[in-house]
């Protein structure tokens, strides 16, 4: 293995010194944070624009109800009737007109809203308006009915399950969404990162094949070292570029947000919205220190040793599989046929992740994917924070690892003579003779 430095070396050089890495690694923060910040400024200019909604109440029911806020400003219609009202509307170019027909009783009140206007309103605006009326029509309904609604509120009992294992640790149902997200993240990093970089190896070795610069590099090196070298010297390059991303990403909002006054936070306008009526809340501060608490309850240094080791061994696995697509076909047209197989349990293993482990990280099925090494470093990596017992990450890793080397020498088989291979594409009952000879 003496080579093997020299072709790290050789191919990591190669990759961040190429034209188009460096452009790739320079443009792709900014055309991503151009996006952002294009979306962010259209969300914000309609954030700061106010819907006018006109109200037509025949009913006499919602008198007072309807009051103006940032988004929506009500204008009451009295004495119209509806097609005095929609013309009304239609001329000083309203967002649209409530309805709400006569009533002789409460009990009619189901089908007697409606909404008028020239697009479809949103969603968010008819469950606000359909929440709003509901609530009132409900209490003048317990009123007519001689029912205290003051006293209704009163007896009701809102209940929060403590959970607590029977070592004595308390957790709650906060832990649960952070441990979801550190999982899912966690996952979804490793998938991404094995389909960008696992192809970038493969077109690598598709390149040097069409080139023939490798029929001289294979003279003196042998087949499974140069095919380590690829894969170890382009993962170290795009960790180079992941990392400058992230740098660049992060120098570059500060920077658009600073200078252009561009909000970037008002893409995440509903959940902004969300965190300021949790923030209202007379139990906010406590629910933020629940929060915390749930962050600082995950086993951290649990789940950053197991993500180093899953989330390297599980790309390794991967790009030993995506060097060998390479080395058996000419050009990346060909390469489809194989691709499939490959995927397939990548992607199985992120829907098992995000349907089964989310409902149950202890069941059967999240147990036994996150010991099959070609599905164990998502469904691993989503398991862990939820508590997983030391010997079976041990076990899943090593089956990890040890599937690891088995497909290095597999794929060496097919390296070694597709490497040398033009002009025909193989079959996978070619593919099977090339690994026993």
């Amino acid at each position: 293995m003496n080579h093997l430095p020299l072709i790290i070396k050789r191919e990591y050089l190669n990759k961040v010194k190429n034209k188009a890495f460096l452009i790739m690694t320079i443009l792709s923060p900014l055309i991503f944070i151009a996006l952002i910040a294009v979306v962010a400024y259209l969300s914000q200019l309609n954030n700061d624009s106010q819907r006018q909604i006109s109200v037509l109440d025949e009913s006499g029911y919602l008198t007072g109800v309807f009051k103006d806020s940032e988004s929506i400003k009500y204008n009451i219609l009295t004495d119209k009737n509806l097609e005095n009202a929609k013309q009304i509307v239609k001329e000083a170019d309203n967002y649209g007109l409530l309805h709400i027909k006569k009533m002789n009783s409460l009990s009619e009140a189901k089908n007697s809203v409606e909404f008028y206007s020239e697009e479809t309103p949103s969603l968010s605006l008819i469950s606000d308006l359909e929440k709003l009326i509901e609530i009132e029509l409900t209490h003048k309904n317990l009123a007519e009915k001689n029912i205290d609604t003051k006293l209704i509120d009163d007896s009701k009992i809102n209940i929060d399950i403590t959970q607590e294992n029977f070592s004595g640790e308390k957790t709650s149902k906060f832990d649960s969404v952070v441990k979801l997200a550190f999982g899912g993240a966690a996952g979804y990093l490793l998938f991404m990162f094995i389909i960008i970089y696992g192809n970038m190896i493969m077109r690598s070795v598709i390149e040097e094949k069409t080139s023939r610069i490798i029929e001289v590099i294979i003279s003196s090196v042998k087949p499974i070292q140069l095919m380590l070298g690829k894969i170890i010297g382009t993962s170290l390059a795009g960790i180079t570029q992941f990392v400058i991303w992230l740098i660049l990403g992060g120098v570059l909002m500060v920077v658009v947000t600073a200078i252009f006054g561009i909000d970037m936070t008002q893409i995440q306008s509903p959940q902004q919205q969300m965190m300021q009526q949790a923030m209202t809340d007379p139990d906010a501060a406590e629910k933020a220190q629940i929060i915390f608490s749930a962050f600082f309850n995950l086993p951290l240094a649990n789940l950053i040793i197991a993500f180093l080791l899953f989330f390297i061994s599980g790309y390794l696995l991967y790009s030993s599989l995506y060097a060998a697509i390479g080395a058996a076909v000419d050009n990346e047209t060909d390469t489809q046929q194989f691709m499939l197989p490959i995927l397939m349990p990548l992607i199985l293993a992120v829907y098992v992740g995000m349907f089964t482990v989310i409902e149950d990280p202890h069941g059967t099925v999240s147990t036994v994917f996150s010991f099959i090494p070609f599905t164990s470093p998502v469904v691993m990596l989503m398991r862990i924070p939820f508590g997983v017992p030391l010997w079976q990450q041990i076990v899943s890793l090593l089956l990890l690892v040890g599937t690891f080397l088995f497909t290095v020498w597999f794929a060496a088989k097919i390296y070694r003579v597709g490497i040398l291979m033009y002009g025909k594409k193989p079959s996978y009952k070619e593919l099977i003779k090339w690994i026993k000879y």
